[in-house]
């Protein structure tokens, strides 16, 4: 054991012996000395202290603070009553403090002792009460997210062990604070109920045993009770408010002292005002000016010196960038966030920086605000938010369009210039040629010179932000079922049940789970079909999802719930709707090449007539578009389905239809048939 350590524990023993024997006038002088310092050290660190647990020790320094001036007390009374003497320090206390008056003391202490009890200890009491209560009941939270931030790897072992060792000291800390206040409240109590018994005693024996008249014993005695009252409360006071700054110190980067000049003193204009304050204060009342006017200019100088912003070095910060981007590339949290994919993103070159930059004039972020709403509005979906950023390995004036991760499409933009495009074989207009990159169709870049005459022959004229835009919707609108996840889903699911409670209820989580909705949400996206008739779809996957869980039986139910969507989708202008018809050989081809399994249904047709198929769909496909009509496909509903999966890959745009799809009050005009010899 070291001397310090035996030097603790010998402070102890003779604390509990202060209680039980006598000591004499002069040690109890040093003692006293010595108890005044030690309150003054524990208030001097805990304004100095960072955090609570910069402190920890402290309830039990509170304990020992209190039995050590409680064996103080005991000691002078002992010796107050036996001798009428308790050293020269106390005798000090009550002559100097109060000034020869017995009165004046006897107020300064019930006033030390109220101020130490109701105001000091019962607040320090309380907020430490609160503080051990709210520490408890957030310590299974803290502990939660210490193993979240572990899990996520966002800390490592050692970190998680040390925050989980900080959570406990925390809440053992603030529990044994809570105790400690308790012992601070009864040493106030004890205080007062010792200094009665030293006055009135003392007054019996002096006149007793000392042989003092009435006056002299009350003067006597008063003077050193008064005395040993101070130099008991003032340590106790020091205590108490180091109590106090304790339990209402939260953790910050500095102590007491850089805080309060820091926050409380960190804006100039309201020392200008305060400074304002008292001048006028002095000026217009009878306060003397000489009191106003220094405290006056003092704030102000003060404000102007907080207002002055130091000139910084060029070279120090940029040592502090260098810094601050050496730690963000050290710092586990970056490899974290590395590890997020923007749904959508929209990446440039330098070059087309004026489309995005408002002050050069772009407009492209009211654009794809305009893009999402109207997206929101024709799929049902919310859009993502597109992620709009420069990329210096791109060619200038290109840009490329990314959905989860993937290049979806590529672009070149010239910003002086405008997109025309010709409504037939007219060449007549000088430009660069080029294609349009959301339809792939011909085109051409005219300057602003040739855009009236462009205009004239027929020419379809675009700025360079209007074909970013349109480009923009196109791949959204056609990968908008990639956009689709669980999480958007339950999104929807919500959205939906706030108006039909009763619906949503009934389908999910059972029958249906939403990994099965955002299945057959995804295949209707897929095939260009709108899910914003949510209760529709619901309504439909609720009827059917007791005799069916297959994604792609229900998503054909659902399809035909929605047969007038999907018709007036395709009719444009006219009753009538223009179709490529399949025969019945063919679909009784297709029907007997579906295999059924226990995980779905499958098309397992030979390769020889799925290829003889395709070129038969192709070639209806090419003569249909020679007569300028949009191809549609028309087939039974029991085939359409397998129809669909055969075509997806070679003609993902041409709409396959059954007829339990089209309404009622349409005419279907046959203008091709799919035969396969």
């Amino acid at each position: 054991m070291k001397i310090r350590d035996l030097g603790v524990l010998a402070a102890v023993i003779m604390i509990v012996a202060m209680l039980i024997i006598p000591l004499p006038t002069w040690l109890l002088s040093f003692l006293i000395i010595i108890n005044i310092t030690l309150s003054l050290i524990v208030l001097l660190v805990s304004m100095n202290m960072r955090e609570a647990l910069d402190f920890a020790i402290f309830p039990s320094v509170i304990l020992l603070l209190t039995l050590f001036r409680l064996g103080l007390s005991i000691s002078t009374t002992r010796a107050i009553l036996a001798n009428g003497n308790a050293g020269d320090v106390v005798e000090t206390f009550g002559e100097f403090v109060t000034g020869g008056n017995i009165l004046v003391g006897l107020v300064i202490f019930m006033l030390l002792v109220i101020i130490n009890f109701i105001v000091i200890t019962k607040g320090s009491e309380r907020v430490a009460e609160v503080a051990a209560r709210f520490t408890l009941d957030a310590m299974p939270g803290k502990q939660m997210s210490i193993d979240a931030d572990l899990n996520a790897g966002m800390i490592s072992e050692k970190e998680a062990r040390e925050r989980r060792e900080k959570v406990s000291k925390e809440s053992d800390f603030y529990g044994a604070m809570d105790g400690a206040t308790k012992f601070v409240k009864g040493d106030a109590i004890a205080s007062i109920i010792m200094v009665f018994i030293n006055l009135l005693f003392g007054i019996i024996i002096g006149m007793l045993q000392l042989g003092y008249e009435m006056a002299d014993a009350a003067t006597h005695f008063s003077k050193l009770t008064v005395g040993d009252g101070l130099v008991a409360q003032i340590p106790a006071l020091l205590v108490s408010t180091a109590t106090g700054l304790v339990v209402t110190r939260a953790a910050s980067d500095g102590n007491l002292g850089e805080d309060i000049t820091r926050q409380l003193f960190a804006q100039a204009k309201l020392l200008y005002i305060a400074g304002g304050t008292i001048f006028l204060l002095g000026l217009f009342t009878p306060i003397p000016d000489w009191i106003t006017i220094p405290i006056a200019l003092v704030l102000v100088g003060g404000a102007f010196m907080t207002s002055r912003k130091k000139d910084e070095d060029p070279e120090e910060l940029l040592e502090i960038e260098e810094e601050v981007a050496t730690d963000t590339m050290k710092s586990p949290e970056n490899v974290v966030n590395l590890l997020n994919v923007d749904p959508i993103e929209f990446e440039f070159g330098y070059g087309l920086i004026p489309l995005v930059d408002a002050a050069q004039g772009g407009d492209l972020l009211d654009r794809v605000v305009m893009i999402r709403r109207q997206l929101a509005l024709e799929l049902g979906l919310v859009i993502p938010v597109v992620r709009i950023r420069d990329n210096i390995q791109l060619q200038p004036n290109e840009y490329r369009i990314k959905i989860k991760g993937n290049e979806m499409a590529r672009g070149e933009l010239l910003l002086d210039h405008y997109l025309a495009m010709s409504p037939g074989d007219d060449d007549s207009i000088d430009g660069i040629d080029t294609i349009e990159p959301s339809f792939g169709l011909p085109a051409k870049w005219i300057t602003e010179r040739a855009k009236e005459e462009a205009e004239m022959l027929g020419y379809t004229v675009v700025d360079p932000p209007s074909v970013v835009s349109t480009h923009l919707t196109e791949i959204i609108r056609a990968n908008a079922h990639e956009l689709l996840g669980r999480q958007e889903t339950k999104q929807l699911i919500d959205h939906l049940r706030e108006s039909y409670p009763i619906l949503v209820d009934e389908l999910t989580p059972t029958p249906l789970s939403i990994g099965e909705i955002q299945k057959v949400l995804t295949r209707l996206l897929k095939e260009n079909v709108s899910i914003r008739n949510l209760p529709i779809i619901f309504e439909t996957l609720a009827d059917y999802s007791k005799l069916t869980s297959d994604p792609e039986i229900l998503t054909e139910y659902v399809r035909q719930a929605l047969a007038r969507q999907i018709t007036s989708q395709y009719v444009s202008g006219g009753p009538s709707l223009k179709v490529i018809t399949i025969p019945g050989k063919l679909e009784k081809i297709i029907a007997d090449s579906v295999q059924q399994t226990d995980h779905g249904n499958y098309l397992a047709m030979d390769p020889q007539d799925s290829q003889s198929v395709l070129e038969a769909i192709a070639k209806e496909v090419e003569r249909v578009s020679f007569m300028e009509q949009s191809p549609i496909i028309l087939c039974s509903p029991g085939i359409r389905m397998y129809l669909r999966q055969l075509t997806e890959r070679y003609f993902p745009q041409i709409p396959i239809l059954s007829y339990n799809e089209l309404d009622a009050n349409v005419e279907i005009q046959s203008v091709g048939v799919v035969n396969v010899e």
